[in-house]
């Protein structure tokens, strides 16, 4: 199923509107005259333009209620665990995501879009077999005629590559692990992302497909992303190579510590696979058709190396709080009070 109407008589729901994504896709829905209603457990939260609706993703009753009789068409879900970690993942990248989706269906929609991770393609993270649990969800509601669905994969944000802005500003080197060749992507930027999961809603050629985008760059290594920031901040590239055994002697440890005290070692094994993952696994589309957006890594530095990073706690690990967010806003043409979300369930 797709939607057909016209973006005037169309009423979309963006789950997880508040979060980095999420405000990218509630805004360029509002900028093309969706009805848009932006859920939200902060009651203060501000996405200009939408209506701002409270409701608490995990728990069903709350959702159900907040979108009662409001004949939705596509709800959007940009629903992610800030920590990765297992318990936080299976509340949020699963149970709270399936919230979403069974009022969805209750509420009539023709379509949902989930915000996936082309890295569940090889799923040994926490994070990874809750998002695959979800998808198998939502292709059954699919192939069950309940709901169309379109599963988006993006390869990384640029936000996710943008993190040492700051440390190569103040004359530090760019830090890659290995020798630098390794985790090659291509990113996306945040806007032509958004643009590209609210295209799904009434694109009928994403409809019921699990669809795997990057950015137009070529693959990019850590020390290809490192000179590009250096360039863009006017420096003489300084790369730092870290070796990956360093992931392993942490991580071993770790395991050996969580088997014998789960509860205080679990969840700082898993952070430290997470970051050994992302410090190995290239994060690229190679097929034309994969790739999408205009915005290439190199401008995106340019940009930030006048403006600031886009700040993000749970995601950046060297950016500082002082980077301003209002670039967000300003990237899809509207203007927005941006708050700090916390995290929805640990």
């Amino acid at each position: 199923m797709t939607v057909t109407k016209a973006a005037k008589d169309m009423t979309v729901a963006v789950a997880g509107s508040t979060g980095y994504i999420g405000k990218f896709v509630a805004l360029e829905c509002v900028r093309r005259g969706y009805k848009t209603i932006a859920l939200t457990r902060n009651p203060d939260a501000v996405v200009e333009g939408a209506e701002m609706v409270v409701a608490d993703v995990t728990d069903p009753a709350s959702v159900d209620a907040a979108l009662a009789g409001r004949k939705i068409d596509g709800l959007v879900s940009c629903l992610a665990s800030r920590s990765g970690t297992k318990s936080d993942s299976f509340a949020i990248d699963y149970q709270a995501t399936l919230n979403c989706l069974e009022t969805a269906k209750k509420e009539g929609a023709a379509h949902f879009v989930m915000l996936s991770a082309f890295c569940v393609k090889n799923p040994i993270l926490q994070f990874q077999k809750a998002k695959l649990k979800f998808e198998e969800k939502l292709v059954e509601a699919g192939n069950a005629g309940e709901i169309g669905y379109s599963i988006v994969r993006p390869t990384a944000f640029f936000k996710s590559v943008s993190g040492q802005l700051e440390v190569v500003q103040g004359g530090a080197p760019f830090v890659v692990f290995g020798d630098g060749t390794m985790c090659k992507c291509n990113p996306i930027a945040e806007a032509d992302l958004a643009t590209y999961l609210v295209d799904c809603i009434t694109e009928k050629s994403r409809s019921n497909k699990i669809l795997n985008i990057g950015g137009p760059d070529a693959g990019l290594t850590m020390t290809a992303q490192g000179k590009l920031l250096f360039e863009a901040v006017g420096k003489e590239p300084k790369i730092l190579k870290v070796p990956v055994l360093l992931f392993d002697v942490i991580i071993g440890a770790l395991d050996f510590l969580a088997a014998i005290l789960p509860k205080q070692f679990e969840d700082p094994a898993e952070l430290a696979k997470i970051g050994k993952y992302y410090a190995v696994e290239d994060m690229l589309t190679v097929d034309p058709s994969e790739k999408f957006g205009t915005v290439t890594l190199g401008e995106h530095y340019k940009r930030i190396a006048v403006e600031g990073n886009d700040y993000d706690p749970y995601t950046t690990l060297f950016a500082g709080k002082k980077n301003p967010t209002s670039v967000i806003a300003n990237l899809v043409g509207n203007s927005v009070d941006v708050e700090e979300e916390q995290p929805v369930a640990k």
